[in-house]
């Protein structure tokens, strides 16, 4: 199934929580992707060791992000949904790339230059980490990959890999991939800085409304956001832009249009805006906590999920990885 369709890979690091610009960008778009794409989605657990991880922590945060995947409504029946360290094929990948990759290359790595000015760890994970993304996404004979602001210069070191592939190996092995745009949907912002978009791994709790927030924490979160000195409620993104984030989540969850939430609160104050959209985010996310509380309840059975995941992403996994092996010369074990 799916078989002639583009394969989408997708992955997230097990950082802070999926919020609801995760929420918002999932409703709007997962359902359409698995229609028209083999949807791959992986929790990204070994890029997580490149920071110091307490075992424990690490151990229940995969738990809880397979989890909210599934809450946030991924058919593990309809895409391929696995943890990324169930599959050894990633790893090997990595090395073999490793071997191709100047040091050069990862030397001009922002990414890399931001996070070992932050952090006393400069461990080699950190500075080949965008060689593991780089086999994340080759390995799958990926054809597209969303990729952020601040992936885009690891997305191009992928494709670097792919010709220098080629030109030591030839063609036929790795496949180069596409950087995917999807279709442009409702921006969520940070509520405490609406000039940046909303985001799971932001230090500022009270800047995201994670999907697993209690309703009295997303509540308070929400009757917090900046917003301006004004008391008339008006689109105006540039003038007002954290009233405009909120105007844009409550449109988005009422199905209503901004003009006419305006309308609905003609003559009175933002606060009456906040409590309101507080209630409908809380009751919004409600089905979505009770799912993710009854699936953390049975372990077992999201490790059987999982299992069932990395069997279906092995497929794909080892038909690349045994064309790697019988390209570089290596035996490919049977």
């Amino acid at each position: 199934m799916g078989e002639n369709k583009k394969v989408i890979l997708s992955g997230s690091t097990v950082t802070g929580d999926l919020t609801l610009g995760n929420y918002i960008g999932a409703i709007n778009n997962w359902k359409k992707l698995q229609e028209d794409y083999n949807c791959h989605y992986f929790i990204a657990d070994l890029h997580a060791l490149t920071v110091q991880q307490d075992p424990k922590a690490l151990r229940e945060r995969c738990f809880s992000f397979f989890a909210q995947y599934l809450a946030l409504g991924l058919d593990p029946e309809e895409n391929t949904i696995f943890v990324q360290s169930h599959l050894h094929e990633h790893a090997e990948l990595a090395w073999i790339l490793t071997c191709l990759t100047p040091m050069g290359n990862l030397n001009r790595m922002t990414q890399f230059k931001d996070k070992s000015a932050q952090t006393k760890n400069i461990n080699a994970g950190l500075f080949t980490y965008p060689v593991l993304m780089a086999a994340d996404i080759l390995l799958y004979q990926a054809d597209l990959v969303p990729v952020g602001e601040d992936q885009r210069q690891h997305m191009e070191l992928c494709r670097d890999l792919v010709i220098w592939w080629e030109n030591r190996y030839g063609e036929g092995s790795l496949k180069m991939p596409e950087a995917y745009i999807g279709k442009a949907g409702a921006r969520i912002m940070s509520l405490q800085d609406p000039t940046k978009k909303m985001s799971k791994s932001d230090e500022n709790e009270k800047n995201f409304v994670s999907i697993i927030d209690s309703p009295k924490k997303i509540q308070k979160k929400i009757k917090s956001a900046q917003t301006d000195s004004d008391t008339v409620v008006t689109y105006d993104p540039e003038n007002k832009a954290g009233l405009a984030n909120l105007l844009t989540i409550y449109s988005v969850l009422s199905d209503k249009s901004v003009d006419e939430i305006c309308k609905d609160y003609e003559g009175k104050m933002y606060g009456h805006l906040k409590v309101d959209l507080a209630d409908l985010v809380v009751e919004t996310l409600k089905p979505v906590q009770e799912k993710y509380d009854d699936l953390m309840k049975n372990k077992d059975h999201l490790e059987d999920l999982m299992a069932k995941g990395a069997d279906k992403a092995r497929v794909r996994a080892q038909d690349t990885l045994k064309k790697v092996y019988e390209t570089t010369g290596l035996i490919f074990r049977r």
